[in-house]
């Protein structure tokens, strides 16, 4: 079984009707909901709870951790940052979707700032640009999203291990929109759709990269926390 932890702010939920509508429950909680497989299992954590919901018990029981974000990203404490960032380089796999582009533990991972040019409200066409890689698997050649926030280049990040998808928006703009990259033992995948004021978490479409993403950062070996250590030698000398 692959342990997926979903974090979400859980804060525009009770800001805005329109995402108390389209996530009654919390987005947490809705793609927890739709992850569900027999061969995934679900919890949830949020910002306000005790050490963000990260402390070092559920990190050692998450296979995946993914992380959703939204005008909050300063509130959290740096050493939970510092927390998964660890954990990550264990081995954990991380998935950071929409604006949890400039989240603490994705920039501390990057080493960059991870911004970007953005605006409300334009339509997105997903092209998949790399048909061959696990997370595009079952995915067809483009995601026509009717309204999502535009994120566009230059997105400062640095060089992906792939390029999975890139999103173009009517609005003359685009970005890569699905990448991957390795930080030590880990597995991350960063997903650029999914703003909480529009329904791109319904698409059944978007669901299956998320799903695929998932199956994709599990770890292959047991997490491992990677330090020097000194060895004796494996032959007589």
């Amino acid at each position: 079984m692959i342990r997926v932890t979903v974090w979400n702010e859980y804060r525009k939920e009770f800001m805005f009707d329109e995402v108390k509508n389209l996530f009654p429950d919390g987005m947490h909680n809705y793609i927890a909901d739709f992850l569900k497989d027999d061969d995934i299992v679900c919890q949830t954590a949020y910002l306000d709870m005790p050490e963000h919901g990260m402390t070092e018990e559920v990190l050692d029981n998450t296979d995946v951790l993914i992380w959703w974000s939204h005008g909050f990203w300063e509130e959290v404490d740096d050493e939970i940052a510092e927390r998964v960032k660890k954990h990550v380089l264990s081995g954990m796999g991380f998935i950071v979707l929409h604006s949890a582009h400039t989240a603490k533990p994705f920039t501390k991972l990057m080493g960059t700032t991870c911004s970007l040019r953005w605006r409300e409200g334009s339509r997105e066409r997903v092209w998949c640009c790399n048909p061959a890689h696990p997370i595009a698997q079952g995915i067809p050649e483009y995601i026509d999203i009717p309204v999502e926030e535009m994120y566009g280049e230059y997105f400062d990040i640095p060089k992906p291990d792939d390029v999975v998808f890139l999103g173009w928006f009517s609005s003359g703009e685009a970005i890569r929109a699905g990448v991957t990259f390795t930080r030590g033992l880990g597995k991350i995948f960063y997903f650029q759709p999914g703003h909480e004021t529009y329904p791109t978490y319904h698409i059944e479409t978007i669901q299956k990269i998320i799903k695929n993403a998932v199956r994709w950062a599990a770890p292959v070996i047991e997490k491992n926390n990677l330090t020097c250590r000194k060895t004796d030698p494996l032959e007589d000398e």
